[in-house]
């Protein structure tokens, strides 16, 4: 924990910390993009991780083979194209804490979300309402939106949307579990973000699941921002089912291949209704061509066709160094890089005068990500850090305040490739930006 170490804002410490990081040589495992000739310092894996050196092989080992082989490859050679979606399920396993079974990975995710919801969220006269956070992504918005119409509902009287308390920006855990208690007898589906991508907060999925389930509740989770990001136990957790696109800190590639989460009482249960597709079917009896869907037990029988092969054999090797590195391992260094930039703010801004820290302060409740308001001139900051060669990632104010060039910059330092010395060296920058803006 990072609690247990004494931070210093020193270039020195900061290279102490990366020789003795066991997991530094990770990043040789990655393309670092360049500015003006030199790496950048790249703080978004947030929003698109970097690319992996094993993707442009496999990639080419792909197009080899489809050159080679032409539709044969589907049965040939040494990755056949048949079951391709069975060579990511071990990545999935490990960092989402499920079964092989309970795990797929196919389409994006949006898509994935509204499958799982033909399948769980089934509203009645009694339990029609679905619980999430407000200002949740827009996706999910949307897709919960369409979904409760489609059922010839009103979203207004359906959704029932979390907000923080007066004068709060993250959801209080009690604040949460008071609305599923509160509602819980109209509640059919809790349906929550892993981590809200606006404000970096990491939800208590174990805890938060149990009072779903309680409440009579189905729980769903969007783990776009926490798949990679943070260790999952979504098994053990009870989770219903899960979503997650590939391209953020799976490193997977820009638009690759989502995945989904579908607990085994469920994934194993045959009757329960869904939108089906050819690939989701018995495949001992997929080529016999006839009627009367059969679907393939766990998670693989809510496919719908045969899994990009291209984007997903991007998706194999940035797996795999998850599977190497552990969840536990990139958790332990992940709290003591987001620790340190956190120190290292409140150094840049002592009397938090010019900015404040939305994601929780607990570490507990937070991945990778620090998200960083400015009440103004936050635009500015951050041309300054993108002027040199320090990737950030912009939001537009959604907060109270509406002074003019106001928003969030969102800092995700990703044990996966980034340093101590990245995070001390956009401190650096910070500092001078800060007294430009002065």
């Amino acid at each position: 924990m990072h609690d247990t170490i004494q931070f210093e804002a020193t270039r020195e410490f900061a290279e102490r910390m990366d020789q003795a990081d066991p997991l530094a040589s990770f990043r040789e495992h990655y393309l670092i993009p360049e500015k003006n000739g030199k790496p950048v310092r790249y703080f978004t894996g947030n929003s698109l991780g970097l690319q992996p050196v094993g993707a442009r092989k496999i990639i080419g080992k792909e197009l080899e083979k489809w050159a080679e082989f032409g539709v044969d490859g589907h049965f040939e050679g040494e990755r056949p194209w048949f079951k391709y979606h069975e060579l990511t399920k071990k990545g999935l396993s490990v960092v989402t804490g499920a079964l092989e079974s309970e795990v797929v990975a196919m389409n994006n995710l949006t898509s994935n979300l509204h499958l799982m919801m033909v399948s769980f969220y089934r509203p009645d006269k009694d339990r029609y309402k679905i619980i999430m956070e407000a200002g949740a992504f827009p996706s999910d918005q949307y897709a919960v939106e369409t979904q409760v119409r489609f059922h010839g509902l009103d979203p207004e009287e359906a959704i029932i949307e979390i907000a923080p308390e007066a004068g709060e920006y993250t959801l209080s855990h009690d604040r949460i579990i008071d609305t599923i208690r509160k509602h819980g007898g109209e509640t059919a589906l809790v349906l929550l973000s892993g981590v809200q991508y606006f404000t970096g907060q990491l939800f208590d999925i174990r805890a938060i699941t149990k009072a779903a389930h309680s409440a009579g509740a189905l729980a769903g989770w969007d783990l776009a921002h926490a798949v990679g990001n943070a260790p999952l136990n979504l098994h053990d957790d009870g989770v219903d089912f899960a979503v997650w696109c590939s391209y953020k800190y799976l490193n997977s590639g820009p638009g690759s291949v989502s995945g989904v989460f579908v607990h085994e009482r469920h994934g194993n249960s045959a009757d329960l209704p869904r939108f089906a597709g050819w690939w989701g079917h018995d495949q001992d009896e997929r080529f016999l061509m006839q009627k009367g869907f059969k679907p393939m037990p766990g998670a693989d029988g809510w496919q719908l066709s045969n899994v990009n092969v291209l984007g997903t054999a991007a998706h194999i090797p940035a797996l795999e160094l998850f599977v190497e590195a552990g969840m536990s391992g990139l958790r332990q260094k992940s709290l003591q890089l987001t620790g340190y930039l956190e120190f290292l703010l409140k150094q840049a801004d002592p009397g938090g005068q010019q900015f404040r820290i939305l994601t929780p302060a607990n570490p507990e409740e937070r991945g990778c990500q620090l998200s960083v308001f400015f009440p103004s001139n936050g635009r500015n900051v951050f041309d300054h850090l993108a002027k040199m060669g320090i990737v950030t990632d912009w939001r537009e104010n959604q907060l109270a305040e509406t002074k003019e060039r106001s928003g969030v910059i969102r800092v995700a330092p990703t044990p996966m490739y980034n340093t101590f010395s990245d995070v001390y060296h956009l401190y650096q920058e910070l500092k001078k930006a800060l007294e430009n803006v002065r």
